[in-house]
């Protein structure tokens, strides 16, 4: 693309000073090389361990603009840029790693892009000063100061696939925007702005009475909120269970059993000196957060499962297949703005209606021209179970069910 690029410009200049053709070619050429140099360009790779093992989750990206993906659970990324970022940093952040740092430019000129990253030495030990309640309880007070607490924009890919005895039967893909203030504030304003479903196989059709993009707030233990999830954290018991880095720092690993609920554990990741939470895993939820260009933390990756309990089901549908069914979610969070112009403009929409319920026009073009993180395994495992059930392909359903 930059030897074509090349050949234009100077083709448009000799051009010009020979006045070797009409003006009107000039004026036909002039918006080509304009494109050419407008163009996206796909900043894509692969990031392994030492031992040629992929690392998931990391945060890929442009720091200083907030821009950025995280990876799969391959260790695959990818995301688009423009020409007025090629001289800027491409940074790879992960707990237990130490950071890589190179310039896009020179990652693009690579001709392998597979990053090796190095696995931190951790020294911690037994050299900390508070108990484990206490970091837990340090980590809330500081989250405020910690995570990114104005308004802002997210860009969100959010996905969810519904499972019968463990059988892909439905898929619901929403990209939409989120007015937030972080983790220390309850769940902001929720806008939907395209959407696409698969052909629906389900036994039981049934809905949610929301969007499921809202457990990314409710399961969440550090938000304020009033649903079931709700949880003191101070009554939990918490053990440290080890220790990790993220960025230099290190990194204490510190799990919580909830007394009264057997199943239920809270995992988290914080910092030893800032008390900031990196990482979350509550059962089968995860949050993975990455730093945004003030030094904050705001969110990169979240991934949800849960089951319907037999009496949400109805009782003819008992003995089917219908009678073990799973929502399950991921969501990519991609660029972040705390531009006023950009989150003044999200109004709710959405929100208070199930995924596969909310009729939006089907738009082919954005998912086609959308940056898209490369497929993951919970995408490849649905996309496979939905195009078995009947042979057809998702591309087709999509346009044979959405309007």
């Amino acid at each position: 693309m930059f030897f074509l690029r090349s050949l234009i410009k100077q083709f448009f200049f000799r051009t010009i000073n020979k006045m070797a053709v009409p003006w009107a070619f000039i004026f036909i050429l002039f918006p080509l090389l304009m494109q050419s140099q407008n163009k996206p360009i796909e900043v894509k790779g692969l990031i392994i361990d030492e031992f040629k093992t992929p690392i998931p989750y990391v945060a890929v990206g442009i720091v200083e603009k907030n821009m950025g993906i995280a990876s799969t659970e391959d260790g695959e990324f990818s995301f688009l840029i423009s020409n007025s970022e090629l001289q800027d940093t491409l940074t790879i952040s992960s707990l237990g790693f130490d950071s890589f740092k190179i310039i896009v430019e020179d990652y693009l000129k690579l001709d392998d892009k597979t990053i090796v990253l190095s696995e931190t030495t951790t020294k911690l030990n037994e050299v900390y000063v508070l108990s484990p309640i206490g970091y837990v309880l340090s980590a809330i007070k500081h989250l405020k100061g910690n995570t990114l607490s104005e308004p802002h924009k997210l860009e969100i890919l959010y996905r969810r696939a519904t499972t019968e005895n463990n059988r892909p039967k439905f898929f619901v893909e929403h990209y939409l925007h989120v007015r937030d203030k972080g983790p220390c504030y309850p769940p902001g304003v929720v806008q939907v702005l395209e959407g696409r479903k698969s052909a629906d196989y389900r036994i039981y059709k049934g809905t949610q009475w929301q969007h499921s993009i809202i457990a990314l707030f409710n399961v969440n233990p550090l938000r304020p909120h009033d649903s079931q999830h709700s949880r003191n954290l101070k009554k939990f018991y918490w053990t440290r269970i080890g220790d990790s880095s993220y960025e230099g720092e290190d990194v204490m690993i510190i799990q919580g059993q909830n007394p009264k609920i057997d199943w239920e554990r809270i995992t988290f990741y914080i910092g030893i000196d800032s008390f900031k939470v990196y990482r979350i895993e509550r059962g089968p939820s995860l949050f993975v957060y990455k730093k945004h260009n003030s030094g904050k933390l705001v969110l990169s990756y979240f991934k949800n499962e849960w089951k319907l309990k037999k009496h949400m089901i109805p009782e003819r549908f008992h003995g089917t297949d219908a009678e073990i069914s799973h929502y399950k979610t991921e969501a990519f969070i991609s660029n972040i703005s705390t531009d006023k112009k950009e989150y003044r403009r999200i109004y709710a929409y959405g929100i208070d209606t199930d995924m596969g319920k909310l009729e939006l026009p089907y738009n082919a073009d954005f998912w086609k021209n959308l940056n898209m993180p490369p497929d993951t395994k919970f995408y490849q495992r649905i996309k496979e179970g939905l195009e078995g059930n009947f042979g057809v392909s998702l591309e087709q359903q999509y346009e044979l069910v959405n309007r």
